[in-house]
C-alpha cells in the first residue's frame, strides 16, 4: 500500500496549487491528486535546498494513454530521497473557451523507484492530447510532511494515438452490435452541385482524396493524417436501394461496388462512434493492394478478411460474380484511399431531404456511451 503525503493546506507547483486532499489510488505506484483552489502561503511541504531537482527530462515510450519519464540528479542528498512530485497538466489553448470549465491539473506522487519511471492511467491521459510536466523530489520526514526540492523545467509532449491493440478493442465491440448482414450493390457519394462541378472542371474529371477531419475517436490514428474519398453503402431494409435523404448534398454521385471494392483492394477497420444519439458509426478503410493509402493503414489499422467479417463482405457466388453485404445495424462511412473518376458512375439529384443534424463532419463522439468508448480515454 502507498503512503500518502500528509498535507496541512496545500501543495504549491509550477502552475497552480493542490487541494488538501489527495486520493490514494494504486496503479504503477502512484497516487493521483486533483488541484484547484486558491494557493495558500501556510503549506505541511518544507523546501530544502540539499535535495536535488531534477534536469534533462527526457520523456519516452509515449502511447495514448502512458509515457516514461527520466532524469538527472545531483548525486549529493539523493540517497534522502523517498518520493517524486510529477505536476502534470493539459497544455492550454489559447483559443479555448474562456468561459468553459478548465481541466482540472493532476499531480502524482510517487516512491522513489529507478528511473524511468512509468506513467500510466487512462483517467488522466487523453490520447493526441498536449501536456505539460515538471518534477520535484521529496523527502518525507518523521512527522509525515515532506521536505522537497525545487521544481524542475517544465517540459512538452503529446500523448499518441490509438494502437492497433486499442484499435481492436474498438473493432470488437462494434461487431456487438453490428446486425445481420444486408445486400448492397452500390457506393455512393453526396455532395452539393458546386461540388461536383469543380471536379469536372478543375480536377480532370476526378473526386480527389481529401484529409479525413476530426470526427469520430479523439485518438483515432487516421483523422488529420489519411486521404481518401467518403462513400457510404448503406440501403434501406425493405427496399434494399440507398436512402433518399443525405445530410450532406442533394447531388449523389453512385458506382459499382466492385469499382472500388475487390480482391483487388484491402480493407481495415478504423473507427466506432456515437454522437450523443442512438446512431452508431464504423469507419471502414478500402485502399488499392500496394497504394500509399494501404501502406499507411498496414501499419496503424485492424485489416479485415473482405469475404469474412461483421461490417462489409466482398464473397463470390456459384457462377464467379462478386457479391456485397453490409452490416444492417451501424452507419458505415467508408473511405476509399484513391482519386475516383466521375466516369465510372453517374450523378442525380436525390428525391429525398438534406438532413443537416445527421451529418458527421468533425462531430464528437460522446465519451459517455458504454456501446462505443474503450477504457483508454476517449
Amino acid at each position: 500500500m502507498m503512503e500518502v503525503p500528509r498535507v496541512g493546506h496545500s501543495v504549491s507547483s509550477p502552475t497552480s496549487p493542490c487541494e488538501d486532499m489527495i486520493k490514494n489510488l494504486s496503479l504503477d505506484a502512484i497516487q493521483l491528486c486533483g488541484r484547484e483552489g486558491n494557493k495558500s502561503l501556510d503549506s505541511g511541504i518544507a523546501e530544502m535546498e540539499e535535495l536535488p531537482v531534477p534536469q534533462n527530462i527526457k520523456i519516452s515510450n509515449i502511447t495514448c494513454d502512458s509515457f516514461k519519464i527520466c532524469w538527472d540528479m545531483d548525486s549529493r542528498s539523493k540517497e534522502r530521497i523517498t518520493h517524486y512530485f510529477i505536476d502534470l497538466n493539459k497544455k492550454e489553448n489559447k483559443n479555448a473557451n474562456k468561459f468553459k470549465h478548465k481541466d482540472v491539473p493532476t499531480k502524482l506522487v510517487a516512491k522513489a523507484v529507478p528511473l524511468p519511471m512509468t506513467v500510466r492511467g487512462h483517467w488522466f491521459l487523453s490520447p493526441r492530447t498536449e501536456y505539460t510536466v515538471a518534477v520535484q523530489t521529496a523527502s518525507k520526514q518523521g512527522d509525515g510532511d515532506y521536505a522537497v526540492s525545487e521544481w524542475s523545467e517544465i517540459i512538452e509532449f503529446c500523448t499518441a494515438d490509438y494502437s492497433t491493440v486499442h484499435l481492436t478493442q474498438l473493432m470488437e465491440k462494434a461487431e456487438v452490435i453490428a446486425g445481420r448482414m444486408l445486400r448492397f450493390s452500390v457506393f455512393y457519394r453526396n455532395q452539393n452541385k458546386e461540388y461536383f462541378d469543380h471536379a469536372r472542371e478543375n480536377q480532370n474529371n476526378k473526386m480527389l482524396p481529401s484529409v479525413k477531419d476530426n470526427s469520430g475517436s479523439h485518438g483515432s490514428p487516421i483523422s488529420g493524417k489519411l486521404e481518401g474519398v467518403f462513400f457510404s453503402c448503406n440501403t434501406e431494409f425493405n427496399t434494399g436501394k440507398p436512402p433518399q435523404d443525405s445530410p450532406y448534398g442533394r447531388y449523389r454521385f453512385q458506382l459499382p461496388a466492385e469499382t472500388l471494392f475487390s480482391p483487388k483492394t484491402n480493407l481495415y477497420f478504423a473507427d466506432f462512434y456515437c454522437m450523443y444519439t442512438a446512431y452508431h458509426y464504423v469507419i471502414l478503410v478500402i485502399a488499392p493492394k500496394g497504394s500509399p493509402g494501404d501502406e499507411f493503414c498496414k501499419q496503424r489499422l485492424p485489416a479485415l478478411d473482405i469475404g469474412d467479417n461483421r461490417f462489409m463482405t466482398c464473397t463470390e457466388d456459384e457462377d464467379g460474380q462478386l457479391v456485397f453485404h453490409h452490416a444492417q445495424d451501424v452507419i458505415l462511412e467508408v473511405i476509399y484511399t484513391d482519386p475516383v473518376d466521375l466516369s465510372l458512375g453517374t450523378v442525380a439529384e436525390i428525391s429525398g431531404h438534406q438532413l443537416m443534424s445527421m451529418s458527421t463532419v468533425n462531430a464528437k463522439k460522446d465519451p459517455s456511451c458504454k456501446t462505443c468508448n474503450i477504457s483508454v480515454g476517449r
